[in-house]
């Protein structure tokens, strides 16, 4: 599988990455085995970028995924995980029972998660990381979600981060967030690697073609496209599909049924349209797919592996359906 480096970093990430928060029981359980299994299907697959935080699970898609790769040769694989959540213990009430959604999460509420982007809580938020992967070192680390913590971002934990890519426990640090413009500031204003796009870049949202995906460009910085599905409307646009983690409106279920008939019309299926229309901009350097069994790992590869006409890109413009400004797959 092709690899690309993050920015001027060392770094290196396959196209297609897997991203680890579905086997921290997103949602709902993911049976220990099946959660393996979905980590070595990607390896048979050639991915080789993996991607968690400490949020996923309350740490738990951190565990699994670090038991998951604890046999692999440490070298040949890139990890990220994120900071800006820590995680603090909770008594054991042993009378309540679990019965929910931990922050979207089906694990038992054992610890509280608590908002720091000091520098002192990044420091022991790679060090808390780092125990649960069982790494010595973060390939990858990114600020996590801090659209409401600008200040403490930028003027702690964005320098804590530089100072530990310094120290090499680190390789590359960005920032990852579902939306642009802070993004954007990021790699204005800092010298990130890279940048997590979620959401933004996809055949329903192009928002990222107006100055985020020109200024990495410009920068030669990399950027990292999660949320290629919007949260599944594009993986399945039917009544009561989710877009952005709530149901999805009517206008946007439209727009995707129409996208949906013009790939189709080419023999396209719309999952296959979706994947790889934010990998033909030059400063995507992967794409990050959710993933909680083998056989949904298997199917990203194979829709990474179909070939997709440019007449299907050229109908969906003609239709109204993409941005024309910007950057052509």
């Amino acid at each position: 599988m092709r690899r690309n480096r993050l920015g001027t970093s060392a770094v290196e990430v396959t196209e297609l990455s897997f991203g680890a928060a579905a086997i921290g029981n997103l949602f709902r359980e993911v049976d220990p085995a099946q959660a393996a299994a979905a980590v070595d299907a990607a390896w048979d697959e050639g991915v080789r970028y993996f991607d968690t935080a400490p949020h996923y699970g309350l740490g738990l898609s951190e565990r699994r995924l670090g038991a998951a790769l604890r046999q692999r040769p440490r070298d040949s694989y890139v990890v990220s995980t994120k900071v800006g959540r820590l995680l603090d213990p909770v008594p054991a009430d042993p009378i309540a029972s679990y019965d929910g959604l931990s922050e979207g999460f089906a694990v038992p509420a054992t610890h509280r998660r608590r908002w720091d982007f000091s520098a002192d809580g990044v420091r022991r938020s790679i060090e808390d990381s780092l125990e649960r992967l069982g790494l010595d070192r973060i390939d990858i680390a990114y600020l996590h979600d801090p659209d409401d913590h600008a200040e403490a971002a930028f003027r702690e934990a964005y320098p804590a981060l530089e100072k530990l890519r310094s120290e090499g426990v680190v390789g590359a640090i960005g920032a990852g967030m579902n939306q642009t413009a802070m993004l954007t500031r990021f790699l204005r204003d800092t010298d990130v690697d890279t940048v997590l796009c979620a959401g933004r870049y996809t055949l329903l949202d192009q928002s990222a073609l107006a100055e985020l995906l020109p200024e990495a460009t410009a920068r030669g910085r990399s950027v990292v496209v999660g949320g290629v599905f919007n949260s599944g409307l594009l993986a399945d646009p039917r009544p009561g599909a989710t877009y952005d983690y709530t149901a999805a409106p009517l206008t946007l279920l439209d727009r995707a049924l129409r996208i949906k008939a013009v790939a189709e019309g080419h023999g396209v299926p719309l999952r296959a349209a979706a994947l790889h229309y934010p990998l033909a901009h030059p400063a995507v350097a992967t794409v990050l797919v959710g993933t909680r069994s083998p056989d949904e790992m298997r199917d990203a590869a194979d829709l990474l592996s179909r070939e997709i006409p440019d007449a299907l890109w050229d109908e969906l413009r003609a239709e109204g359906l993409l941005t024309e400004d910007g950057h052509r797959p």
